[in-house]
């Protein structure tokens, strides 16, 4: 997966949030994409996603809740050992209080609170607040 796709995704996403939008569409999809969007809504980022097509082009149409502050993908590679992800965190994210760093780990797709209590390191994807 290209993480420019990912990108432009998430860009997307922050985009219609400072418009007030109450949804949004996002093409071309990827798993990884839909993965990163499972994460956005079980800590609350979002309302809801829906995938159509999903073995096509495909589309993804994304409820938003106006929690969305900010969300990048790296689009370099940045490998994080378990050890580091406190420290790397602590200088990404704006405070402790909100917003997490989406990690792919040998375990799959993980925010980095999930990958510290599995101690388990990997690529860092991006991030959102």
């Amino acid at each position: 997966m290209g993480r420019r796709i990912l990108n432009d995704a998430l860009r997307s996403i922050v985009n219609a949030e400072k418009r007030g939008k109450a949804t949004v569409e996002l093409q071309p999809i990827s798993t990884v994409m839909s993965s990163f969007l499972k994460i956005m809504k079980d800590r609350g980022y979002i309302k809801n996603f829906q995938v159509y097509d999903p073995h096509r082009v495909g589309r993804i149409t994304v409820e938003l809740q106006g929690r969305v502050n900010d969300s990048k993908a790296l689009t370099y590679r940045q490998d994080i050992k378990a050890k580091q992800i406190e420290a790397y965190t602590k200088r990404i994210l704006p405070t402790r209080q909100w917003g997490y760093v989406v990690i792919s780990t040998p375990d799959g797709i993980l925010d980095h609170e999930e990958a510290i209590n599995r101690n388990v390191g990997g690529q860092v994807l991006g991030y959102f607040h």
